[in-house]
């Protein structure tokens, strides 16, 4: 995975944060086809970590395309799943990104990779 490359602000982040179950059938085969996130209109990228806990942050253009996934069928059947067998809890939050920068280190020919 890499940094997603948003455009210039403003734009919106979705916090998701989570603390998983013991409980895993069925989790990776949805999480992949959450991955449809990104066939959604105003989706802009999506950074994710997990350790204890669950951090999973996506990045739209406005609050309705926002609402939209929120809303979308498949979307919905995994927020069920995720309440009722493999999250202990989670927090979303959304925000509005009003200022962005980012630094990315280049190589430089004397540098050994």
């Amino acid at each position: 995975m890499s940094i997603a490359q948003t455009p210039e602000p403003p734009y919106y982040a979705v916090i998701f944060t989570s603390i998983r179950t013991d409980l895993s059938e069925g989790y990776d085969e949805t999480a992949q086809r959450m991955e449809l996130a990104v066939t959604m209109p105003g989706f802009l990228g999506v950074e994710s970590a997990r350790n204890d806990v669950g951090i999973r942050v996506s990045y739209w253009r406005t609050l309705d395309d926002i609402a939209c996934w929120r809303e979308h069928a498949e979307h919905r059947l995994a927020q069920q799943m995720s309440r009722s067998t493999w999250y202990s809890s989670y927090t979303t939050r959304i925000c509005r990104v009003e200022r962005a920068y980012s630094h990315k280190k280049t190589q430089h020919p004397e540098d050994k990779p």
